[in-house]
C-alpha cells in the first residue's frame, strides 16, 4: 500500500470507529442482529487503519534537497 498522510489515515480511523460505535448500539437497542454485525465490522476496519497508522513509517527524505544542504 503506498504511503497515505497520518492526517487522512487518522480521520479514516476514527470514522471507521464512530460510525462502528453508533451501528453497535442503534443494533442492539432496535434488536437488528444485521446492524450489529455491520457495527462491528466497521470497528474490525477502523482497527485495520489505526494499525497502518501506528505502524507507518516517516516519509523517505529527498535526496537532493539533502545534497544542496551540504
Amino acid at each position: 500500500m503506498r504511503r497515505l498522510p497520518k492526517k487522512k489515515l487518522r480521520n479514516l480511523m476514527f470514522l471507521f470507529f464512530g460510525t462502528g460505535a453508533l451501528g453497535i448500539v442503534g443494533g442492539l437497542l432496535n434488536n437488528h442482529m444485521f446492524i450489529t454485525l455491520m457495527g462491528a465490522s466497521q470497528l474490525c476496519v477502523g482497527g485495520v487503519f489505526g494499525w497502518f497508522f501506528l505502524t507507518q513509517e516517516p516519509p523517505p527524505e529527498n535526496e537532493r534537497k539533502r545534497r544542496k544542504r551540504r
